[in-house]
């Protein structure tokens, strides 16, 4: 498979889908450092793929991936505090954790392929 975008990378990709969704559900929240926190690391889960992918060093892109994770697992944490103070429902609340877990085990996964095989900076090896 080859990648030559960072919009290729599945991760990116679900990470996008995953603000589209936060974006929506708390459109007409007025807790607005609860609201700022969790769109903040949402997007910074896809934004350090896109940065990790630009980087010089097969090592630098792990570390953006490592980055990224962590904010993916910040965004699960803030999930809690939304479902506690009922800004999600259940429902909801299960498709956003799913969905975190989801490209968190994308992202390691990227991350390990990578540092198996590590392949020139023309990335066409994932």
């Amino acid at each position: 498979m080859s990648i030559s975008r960072f919009e290729d990378i599945i991760a990116w990709q679900k990470a996008r889908e995953l603000n589209k969704i936060l974006y929506i559900a708390l459109k007409q929240n007025r807790d607005y450092y609860y609201k700022d926190q969790i769109l903040r690391a949402s997007l910074s889960i896809m934004n350090n793929i896109a940065e990790g992918f630009g980087r010089k060093s097969e090592k630098e892109f792990i570390h953006f991936l490592s980055i990224s994770n962590g904010s993916c697992n910040e965004v699960r944490s803030m999930l809690y505090l939304g479902l506690d103070f009922n800004y999600f429902d259940d429902k909801k609340f299960s498709e956003l954790y799913k969905l975190t877990t989801e490209i968190g085990c994308i992202i390691n996964g990227l991350s390990k392929s990578i540092k198996l095989n590590p392949t020139p900076r023309t990335r066409t090896k994932y």
